[in-house]
């Protein structure tokens, strides 16, 4: 998985979800869900290769980082929170659909259960 197309795809699988341009600047694309407006997905060109940030639970974002030199602290985010995905070929499909689901299950809306 190399191409923005392909992310946006994969991501627009994801129940109730939308494609953004907040910033006006088409290198920019983000992934939100639909009901709390949060973004699971950030998209962009960066060095000749899109990268994806996405965020990640603590207990996994030293696996992934520890796995993949392609998986990095976040570009422009939280780094203890978010890592950055850059699709040079060398991550496997399969694992950047799992890290953007984890995203995606991390900023979905909460729904709250009333305990009596």
């Amino acid at each position: 998985m190399r191409q923005r197309k392909e992310v946006i795809d994969l991501c627009s699988k994801l129940k109730n979800v939308y494609e953004d341009y907040p910033f006006h600047d088409d290198n920019w694309t983000v992934m939100r869900h639909r009901d709390n407006k949060k973004i699971f997905a950030w998209i962009y060109e960066r060095d000749g290769h899109i990268w994806v940030n996405v965020k990640c639970d603590p207990e996994w974002r030293d696996f992934w980082r520890g796995t993949f030199e392609a998986v990095i602290p976040g570009y422009h985010m939280n780094k203890e929170h978010w890592s950055s995905i850059i699709l040079n070929g060398t991550v496997p499909k399969k694992d950047i659909a799992r890290m953007i689901e984890e995203s995606y299950e991390l900023t979905k809306p909460r729904t709250g259960k009333v305990i009596s």
